[in-house]
């Protein structure tokens, strides 16, 4: 069923994951690596957005609520509302980082850091 923006209200997770991530200006800033689920609240944590380095050696991972990210379809893609700066800028976690205390240490960073109301 689709949402007010045309956009399914259900995708599979593996049609998400690997994705290319854009800013506003059409950058392409990175890809979805993964998404963190809350089971407790049957919402999606945030999206792991994957930023820089080569063949993995160097990346970044963004914890990104998923609430930001609008697919695009013309772009093949999603696009999240941010510059570059703002992105750089953004708290950089390992992945190991991301699961830490059940991935609630970088939900709340994310959130507070991109001011995204909390859903829980």
């Amino acid at each position: 069923m689709p949402t007010a923006s045309g956009h399914t209200t259900a995708i599979r997770a593996s049609r998400v994951i690997g994705t290319n991530v854009y800013n506003r200006e059409g950058e392409k800033i990175g890809e979805i690596e993964d998404l963190m689920l809350d089971k407790l609240s049957d919402h999606i944590m945030f999206a792991v957005i994957g930023f820089g380095g080569v063949f993995s050696v160097g990346e970044k991972f963004h914890a990104i609520p998923w609430s930001v990210l609008d697919y695009v379809p013309e772009q093949g893609g999603y696009v999240v509302p941010y510059t570059r700066e703002q992105l750089e800028a953004a708290p950089v976690n390992s992945i190991s980082e991301l699961s830490e205390d059940d991935g609630q240490k970088a939900r709340n960073l994310s959130f507070d850091y991109y001011k995204v109301p909390k859903y829980w």
